[in-house]
C-alpha cells in the first residue's frame, strides 16, 4: 500500500488529550492558512536558549529584544526591572510580544537564581571579558540564558560575579562595542541557529509545543473561551440524549 501523507496544518499536533482536542477546535475558527502559520512557528519553538534582559531602559530596545527572540524561535525571555521597567515601544514590537512569554523578575538575584533552578548557563554579554565568541561558545553543554545589560553601563557587576561564561562579539574597528539591540540580533541568529544544527533536543517537547500553540490560538480566535464554553456545552447535551436514547 502507497504511504500517504496527512496535509492537515495540524497534522502531528500531539496526541489525543486535552490541549490537542482545544487545539483542533480552535482551528476550525481560522484560515487553514493562519492555522497552519502558528503550528509552523511552534515546531520551531525552543526554551533550551533563552535572554535576560537587565533594566533596558529604551523602549525601541526593549520591542528589539521581544521582536529577536521571536524572529529565532525563543519562547521565553526573561527581565529585571530594578531600575526602570521593561516596555517595549509598540510601535516597534508590532504584536510580537503575543508570541513571546515575558518572565519578570523582582531583581537580579532572583532571576539568575530562578534560571539556575532551571538548569540554565548564565552567560553574560560584555566587551570587557572573554571566555569564547560567538563561534567558539559551545552550545550542545546545555542550556542557556544570555544576560544583556543595561545601555551604556552593560551588564551589572552582581552579573559579572556570577556568570558562568562571557561571550564577546569581536570587533575589528574602533569601536569597542555595538549597541545592545544590535549585539542581541547577531548573538541570537548566530547561537539559534548553531543549536539547531549541534544540539539534538532544542525543541520543546510535544506537551509543551501544545500548551503554547493553545496559548496563541487562544489570543488569535476572538472570543475564544466562549466559544470553547458553548463548544463543550453541546457536546455535553448530545452524549446526554445519546445516553437517554440507549437507555430507552
Amino acid at each position: 500500500m502507497k504511504n500517504t501523507e496527512d496535509k492537515s496544518p495540524l497534522a502531528g499536533v500531539g496526541d489525543a488529550g486535552s490541549a490537542a482536542a482545544l487545539i483542533g477546535r480552535l482551528a476550525g475558527f481560522m484560515t487553514p492558512e493562519r492555522a497552519a502559520t502558528l503550528v509552523r512557528a511552534a515546531s520551531m519553538r525552543t526554551r533550551y536558549m533563552t535572554v535576560l534582559a537587565e533594566n533596558t531602559f529604551h523602549p525601541q530596545n526593549a520591542a528589539a529584544l521581544v521582536r529577536h527572540c521571536e524572529a529565532f524561535g525563543l519562547q521565553e525571555m526573561h527581565t529585571v526591572e530594578t531600575l526602570c521597567r521593561f516596555a517595549p515601544a509598540a510601535s516597534v514590537v508590532r504584536g510580537t510580544d503575543r508570541w513571546v512569554d515575558i518572565r519578570r523578575h523582582r531583581s537580579t538575584a532572583a532571576a539568575l537564581a530562578a534560571l539556575r533552578g532551571r538548569g540554565y548557563r548564565i552567560v553574560a554579554t560584555t566587551p570587557h571579558r572573554e571566555s569564547c565568541t560567538p563561534e567558539t561558545f559551545d552550545v550542545t553543554r546545555g542550556p542557556f540564558a544570555l544576560v544583556f545589560g543595561t545601555e551604556h553601563a552593560g551588564i551589572s557587576d552582581e552579573v559579572f560575579a556570577a556568570a558562568d561564561e562571557y561571550l564577546r562579539i569581536p570587533m575589528c574597528g574602533m569601536v569597542e562595542s555595538l549597541n545592545v539591540s544590535a549585539s542581541a540580533a547577531i548573538l541570537i541568529y548566530i547561537l539559534s541557529e548553531r543549536m539547531r544544527q549541534q544540539v539534538p533536543d532544542w525543541r520543546l517537547t510535544p506537551a509543551e509545543r501544545d500548551e503554547v500553540l493553545l496559548g496563541w490560538m487562544r489570543r488569535s480566535v476572538r472570543g475564544a473561551d466562549e466559544i470553547l464554553a458553548r463548544l463543550d456545552a453541546a457536546e455535553g447535551s448530545r452524549e446526554g440524549e445519546q445516553r437517554h436514547e440507549s437507555e430507552r
